[in-house]
């Protein structure tokens, strides 16, 4: 294709990018068809797409040409066109990763500015085929630009137009791999570090009702897509559920914090709705985790790959730890019957029993342990941590196992195990025992 540059150069600039992208179609369709594999598209084709589309010219002498808001806009409606007509899939990814995918150059900048009002304007527009490539885009792209992505879009739908985030609701039927990395994405951005990285409400209402409504939307990405070593490191993790477990866990004490921020500024930030939608979404992520037996069978992958993180699990903790420092004042003076920092614990342990019971997170109690032992004392946490070892029946490995005896690594911020006092003779101490389903209920 680089003989056409002397076409395209006395052309207009709206005029050069519409002919550059007829031209890009036919020559991705001829290099699909030929059979190639894997099809790639040339050097020279990437520069003329950097120059007459994106207008960033590998000749630092040349003039960059620019198009006006109203050109830069039927651009869009161009692109929206030509990806709805093309009927290969095939074609059209490969096309798209020509326009979009990064090159680690100067024309990145300009690359993202035009992928993020493609994508918003194929939500406006409900152009399923621009958001099952920008799908893809999200599943391989380093997380940096997914999050610069998902902030455009949140952004435009839950914060510059109000009642505007009905329109990015309604794709979930339609792409729904695209909702789940979306919903990747967002739960990577609002790492509820600080008021600015906690969800909007609108955002968090939305994602409550996808996941309530199809709990396995979380898992579509996984489901659809090929596990290969080529997954990039740095991308997004394959499903969501360590997001939503963040976000579920953290909720209690950062929403507290904010609440009390809110009325101080008098903003909207109290929304007494918010309690009860983390609460929905904790029920829906532990029910999400409750369908991964038959899925991670069916695959052959049970006991062998972990959909939660060790490692990500470690940094909530350390995140929870520090909250719960922050909280301390406020949890000693408050009469909450539940106070937030039990509710959060208590959602950890959940997540963390559910996890290990259905093969999400591949670890030791031992390792659980480790990760946890700054965290406060708390019952059901404890009675997770303390658990009965995990088997993998269907693979031939050992156990991931922990010895319920080891005292070379105790845990500073929980107490030693003491013998029942007299008043609680009724529930009589329990030996350990491997084969005893957990959790066991003293008989009454």
């Amino acid at each position: 294709m680089g003989d056409i540059r002397q076409s395209l150069l006395p052309r207009d600039v709206l005029s050069a990018a519409k002919e550059l992208l007829y031209h890009l179609d036919i020559y991705i369709s001829n290099l699909v068809q030929s059979g190639r594999q894997p099809p790639q598209v040339d050097t020279k084709t990437l520069d003329l797409v950097e120059e007459f589309i994106l207008h960033s010219p590998k000749d630092r002498n040349a003039t960059a040409r620019r198009m006006s808001a109203l050109q830069e806009l039927q651009l869009l409606e161009i692109m929206c066109s030509c990806f709805q007509e093309q009927s290969r899939d095939a074609v059209r990814q490969l096309m798209f990763s020509a326009l979009f995918n990064l090159q680690g150059n100067q024309a990145d900048e300009s690359r993202m500015g035009l992928l993020s009002k493609l994508v918003s304007m194929a939500i406006a527009v409900g152009r399923v085929p621009i958001l099952e490539c920008a799908a893809t885009w999200l599943q391989r792209t380093h997380r940096v630009y997914c999050v610069r992505l998902a902030q455009v879009l949140v952004d435009d739908y839950c914060s510059m137009l109000p009642g505007s985030v009905s329109t990015l609701q309604n794709i979930h039927s339609s792409s729904p791999r695209f909702c789940c990395q979306f919903i990747a994405a967002v739960t990577t951005l609002y790492d509820l570090t600080s008021e600015e990285l906690t969800p909007p409400l609108e955002l968090l209402q939305m994602i409550v009702s996808w996941i309530q409504e199809d709990p396995h939307l979380v898992l579509i990405s996984f489901l659809n897509t090929p596990l290969s070593g080529s997954q990039p490191i740095s991308s997004l993790d394959v499903t969501p559920l360590g997001g939503l477990v963040r976000w579920c866990v953290k909720a209690p004490l950062v929403y507290k914090r904010y609440k009390k921020q809110g009325l101080t500024n008098g903003n909207a930030a109290s929304d007494p709705e918010v309690g009860p939608l983390f609460s929905a979404l904790h029920l829906s992520v532990l029910q999400v985790l409750m369908l991964l037996p038959n899925i991670l069978n069916e695959k052959g992958l049970f006991g062998r790959l972990a959909l939660l993180q060790l490692e990500s699990l470690a940094s909530l903790t350390s995140d929870l730890s520090r909250l719960l420092d922050q909280a301390d004042k406020h949890i000693h003076t408050s009469s909450d019957v539940h106070p937030p920092s039990q509710l959060a614990l208590d959602r950890l342990a959940q997540a963390l029993q559910v996890a290990l019971a259905n093969g999400a997170l591949l670890c030791s109690r031992e390792d659980l342990r480790s990760i946890c032992s700054r965290l406060p004392h708390n019952n059901l946490l404890q009675l997770v941590l303390s658990g009965p070892v995990i088997y993998y029946n269907n693979i031939h490995t050992p156990p991931l196992a922990f010895s319920p005896h080891a005292s070379h690594s105790p845990i500073p911020s929980h107490p030693p195990h003491t013998p029942l006092t007299p008043s609680h003779a009724q529930f009589p101490a329990q030996t350990f025992m491997t084969g005893i389903p957990f959790p066991f209920r003293p008989a009454h």
